[in-house]
């Protein structure tokens, strides 16, 4: 069998190491082996008569205009220090209280990865906003970085998040492909909307997991989170003065979560409601001006750019990919490997937690799943589950050391006084739940089909 998809792969990430950018990389790689090819007669240029319809397809794809969206909302969220209003609150009413405030990270960071589902701006955000507090306050470091490291990630798998939305158009593709290579023409269909659904549960129990530790380590190992000075009582603020500030962000994202699960909007539809109602609160608090909004538009189209760059690099890869015969390749690997379905499943999850080392999550959903996903999915494997389970994977990549995105993104606003060796002791313990997680999905996939289930029957 030819081996070249094997070595487009290898050049593919060669270049990657060395630094250059990831859409360039995809789409020159792609476009050498295609020239070399076709010198050689290995490769037909009447192959790349389909690319036309593909990039068009993917600029008109209804689904993915959420993307520019979301990140308009979760940027604005950002920009105009309301997710800051809204830890300050929490933090000042349960810091008194021994673990309050590394509770207070749990919980915003949980609200802040639900508004932006991007890690590094969640985890460099979060730590700039929290770090400097919880080491003042006597905070154990390696408690506090891995806490902020932890709550940063969530974003890959808490909903409403731009890495749920651009899995499940992926995902969404790769099942229509997988069932018409099965013979089955007129296939299911799997939306942005059930992967959400399938997402939360799992979501909350992380989230839970995360709570449940800091309230265990506040009662065993007290020392490491001590509670504020008391004379910091006199200034805790009204309880009303609290829901006042958490409140309108929770709202926001309940209600653009909401409106997807109940079937009231698609996820462009609730997107297009995130993005309006944080302009509608930024305005209403007065932190809106100008320069703000100019901040706010040129980092979403940012954003956005390079999120269909990428996407169009990825699919010419995948056409040239195709046309040298990889996706029989990665059939006839996966039908010969020992241990059926499960060995399949469990080669791509390692494999793709060390591409989550080398790479970002959009390179990943673009190039990775799109080749392995149908052959999987054609093996009987739910997407939903499927697609949860690459989303915790992920998470847990982005946070083991040493080369954990979401480390390096901590590093960068970290004082000095505080070593790296301590943020790689902090996040162990949550790689361990997050593991706790990844095996009960894999023990019990309900966890991730049953809301989709009593949702939309599926």
């Amino acid at each position: 069998m030819d081996l070249t998809p094997l070595a487009m792969f290898a050049v593919t990430f060669a270049a990657l190491l060395a630094g250059y950018p990831v859409a360039l990389t995809l789409a020159g790689v792609a476009l050498l082996f295609a020239l070399a090819g076709v010198v050689t007669g290995a490769f037909s240029p009447s192959d790349f008569g389909f690319t036309p319809g593909r990039l068009f397809g993917t600029v008109t794809n209804q689904t993915l205009i959420a993307v520019p969206l979301f990140v308009f909302m979760g940027v604005m969220l950002e920009k105009t220090r309301l997710a800051e209003g809204l830890l300050e609150s929490l933090s000042t009413l349960l810091r008194r209280y021994r673990g309050g405030l590394a509770i207070t990270v749990v919980l915003v960071g949980m609200l802040m990865a639900a508004s932006t589902g991007i890690v590094g701006a969640t985890v460099v955000t979060m730590g700039l906003m929290s770090l400097p507090t919880m080491l003042k306050q006597g905070y154990d470091p390696a408690l506090s970085t891995g806490t902020i490291s932890a709550t940063g990630t969530l974003g890959q798998i808490i909903p409403p998040s731009i890495s749920l939305v651009l899995l499940g158009d992926v995902l969404s593709n790769a099942y229509q492909q997988a069932q018409l290579n099965m013979g089955i023409f007129a296939p299911k269909s799997v939306s942005v909307g059930d992967l959400f659904a399938g997402a939360i549960v799992p979501g909350l129990c992380l989230v839970g997991l995360y709570l449940l530790y800091v309230v265990s380590k506040s009662l065993i190992h007290p020392h490491t989170m001590p509670p504020a000075a008391t004379a910091d009582e006199d200034n805790l603020p009204a309880l009303s003065q609290t829901l006042m500030g958490l409140f309108p962000p929770l709202f926001l994202i309940m209600a653009v979560l909401g409106s997807i699960l109940a079937g009231w909007a698609t996820p462009t539809e609730a997107a297009g409601v995130g993005a309006t109602g944080a302009l509608l609160l930024a305005l209403f608090y007065r932190r809106c001006d100008r320069n703000v909004l100019r901040e706010v538009c040129e980092s979403t189209l940012s954003t956005t750019a390079m999120v269909f760059f990428i996407l169009i690099g990825a699919s010419i890869f995948s056409l040239v990919f195709r046309g040298y015969g990889g996706d029989e390749l990665v059939q006839a690997w996966f039908d010969n490997m020992p241990g059926g379905m499960w060995g399949a499943l469990a080669i791509v999850m390692l494999v793709i937690f060390l591409l989550g080392f080398i790479l970002d999550f959009i390179e990943i959903t673009f190039v990775v799943v799109p080749i392995v996903g149908p052959v999987l999915l054609a093996m009987g494997i739910d997407p939903i589950w499927l697609g949860v389970l690459i989303a915790v994977n992920l998470q847990t990549s982005f946070l083991t050391p040493p080369f954990g995105f979401a480390l390096f993104y901590l590093r960068g606003v970290t004082p000095a006084e505080v070593p790296t060796t301590a943020i790689y002791r902090g996040v162990v313990p949550f790689i361990v739940l997050q593991l706790i997680l990844l095996g009960a999905l894999l023990a019990w996939p309900q966890l991730a089909t049953w809301l989709p289930n009593l949702l939309y029957g599926r």
